[in-house]
């Protein structure tokens, strides 16, 4: 789960597809109110669906200071023309994004600047580098098979149900069945080997539970 600071004037709410993902919402008016609510911040989103001056003026006070957190355009279609070089922002992401674009946008942008690892007995997982080793050799996963790892790996213990793992893992615009869970799931057993496979437990009718001590 992410920091998400929403940068919008007031009366406006961050869009549901953004709303929708399991992410730390904290709204500010304005770029110099955003400041002042950047220590725990991931990434920070401008809203310009609007009030397009307003959004490049906050974009520019978070330039100005310099911030580190990655800073993401919300804008509409008719409004691109107008964006440029000098709004200092990292990313921009329509208006009409579904949910599914809106995490892997934030994923990507968040990526650089995250320095941090999960780790389970001999299984370590580098978020930032998107890779995951076990006892230090490094595993061939593909993007989806590291996503499925990392979420496991994150939750020790925790029965995960086959739809929570495809909502987390997928996306809510994944519109195939739990199935593909069950292949991953096989997949991703088979690259940890025999000797690691068992960490990934089936727990009858229900789904799967990370257990390192498997």
């Amino acid at each position: 789960m992410a920091h998400v600071l929403f940068v919008c004037p007031a009366g406006l709410i961050p869009p549901e597809n953004l709303v929708l993902l399991q992410h730390e919402l904290v709204v500010a008016a304005n770029g110099t109110e955003a400041l002042n609510n950047l220590e725990i911040t991931d990434a920070v989103v401008v809203d310009a669906r609007e009030e397009l001056a307003a959004a490049r003026s906050s974009c520019q006070v978070l330039a100005a200071v310099g911030v580190e957190e990655p800073v993401m355009l919300l804008v509409a279609p008719e409004s691109l023309s107008v964006v440029s070089p000098e709004w200092g922002i990292d990313d921009l992401i329509l208006e009409s994004a579904r949910p599914a674009e809106w995490e892997l946008r934030l994923r990507l942008l968040i990526a650089p600047h995250a320095h941090s690892t999960l780790s389970s007995g001999s299984i370590e997982i580098d978020e930032s580098a998107c890779t995951a080793t076990v006892d230090g050799n490094q595993l061939d996963l593909t993007y989806t098979e590291f996503e499925l790892l990392k979420f496991l790996v994150a939750h020790p213990g925790r029965v995960l149900s086959r739809e929570e793992l495809l909502k987390n893992v997928w996306g809510y615009d994944y519109y195939g069945g739990t199935r593909t869970v069950d292949v991953h799931v096989r997949r991703l057993r088979a690259k940890l080997s025999t000797e690691y496979d068992q960490c990934i437990g089936t727990v009858r009718n229900v789904g799967y539970r990370f257990d390192p001590r498997a």
